[in-house]
């Protein structure tokens, strides 16, 4: 989750404006699914909290926290009644509550599979924030332990909700850039010591695994299709503490069936603003930046006609449309997307870049 300080900025503001949007009424006839918060940090605070309170389909009837005083002034500001506040040892205790169809997982990366699998133990579904999971094995078993609940797993690709990535992959597949001959992309940023991230065991990895899953998962989601190859290098440049645990850059590339080839890069020590470029036979498209909360833009043309970034104006904030759409898939009874085994995937070839790069070493 690349929250820059321009970007947490903006979403603070941003978060100010939604919290001003009044509550549905409670006497409305149409059923909202209703979510457990679990996770008080940045990414539920300033998006997906604010978020459902914008939506049409979603309401927080209850909070997961370490921090009861930070649980107690959004159970405020929320609604949410203190006996629907929990710790994470009182977790399993959300089964007892039938106010809670949903939770939202918000946690650092080695948390997911664990409170995925209690969740649906307890019978709720899941809207779990990416990546996945830290392996391969737990992300297989979260889908299993949903599939075996009968509740519904989705993951937070927000960005394959979004209209500018939703437009470019509409011009790849209509064949209107022609053959895609090559894609580049890079994300990354300059992380402070002491970030949760450079932890393993709660990151599970390095960048790779927090912000160049973008890349990855952008690669993927716009081909369509699976990379035939891939082949990585990491480094550690900045010997001052921070990279003990973790890569502070790696490099990657991968070529598709089609023949396309990707070149990726990702780093926790310089910052990189979000980007993909891709260069057709016909034309060539940059989106810039690429997956950041806010202000996704898209340039480029097709021979010599520009292409236009589409009208976002009717378009929700993603993280609107991400909740909207993932409330519905459970209210209608409809299997959400991305699914666990879109983050499964990813899981799998995040192993072999891990593998590549630790080879060529």
């Amino acid at each position: 989750m690349n929250l820059t300080r321009r970007n947490f900025n903006r979403l603070a503001i941003t978060s100010a404006a939604t919290a001003l949007i009044p509550r549905a009424s409670a006497q409305s006839s149409e059923r909202r699914l209703r979510y457990a918060i679990v996770g008080l940090g940045r990414i539920s605070v300033n998006c997906f909290m604010p978020a459902i309170r914008a939506s049409s389909t979603s309401e927080i009837t209850a909070l997961v926290s370490g921090s009861p005083e930070k649980a107690r002034r959004l159970a405020s500001q929320y609604g949410v009644p203190e006996s629907s506040i929990y710790s994470y040892e009182q977790f399993d205790r959300i089964r007892e509550n039938a106010e809670i169809d949903a939770v939202y997982i918000g946690l650092p990366n080695g948390m997911h599979a664990e409170y995925t699998i209690r969740a649906a133990h307890a019978g709720k579904h899941v809207l779990c924030e990416k990546p996945m999971a830290t392996t391969e094995e737990e992300a297989r078993a979260m889908i299993v332990a949903c599939r075996h609940a009968r509740r519904k797993l989705m993951i937070g690709y927000r960005c394959q909700l979004e209209a500018t990535t939703l437009h470019v992959k509409q011009l790849i597949q209509s064949g209107q850039l022609g053959k895609i001959h090559s894609i580049e992309s890079a994300n990354g940023f300059n992380t402070p010591a002491g970030e949760w991230r450079l932890n393993r065991k709660l990151a599970g990895g390095g960048p790779l695994l927090d912000v160049g899953i973008y890349l990855l998962n952008a690669c993927r989601f716009l081909l369509g299709e699976e990379p035939a190859r891939v082949s990585a290098f990491s480094s550690v440049i900045d010997r001052d503490g921070r990279f003990d645990q973790v890569e502070e850059t790696i490099a990657w590339t991968m070529k598709f069936p089609t023949g396309t080839i990707a070149t990726c890069s990702t780093s926790y020590g310089a910052d990189m603003e979000g980007f993909y470029r891709i260069h057709g036979s016909k034309g060539v498209i940059t989106v810039q930046p690429a997956f950041s909360y806010l202000g996704i833009r898209m340039v480029g043309q097709i021979g010599e006609e520009p292409i236009d970034d589409p009208d976002k104006a009717s378009f929700p904030d993603e993280f609107i449309r991400e909740t909207d759409h993932f409330s519905r898939c459970v209210l209608e009874d409809r299997q959400p997307g991305p699914s666990g085994e879109e983050g499964l995937k990813d899981m799998e070839w995040i192993a072999q870049i891990y593998k590549s790069a630790a080879a060529q070493s």
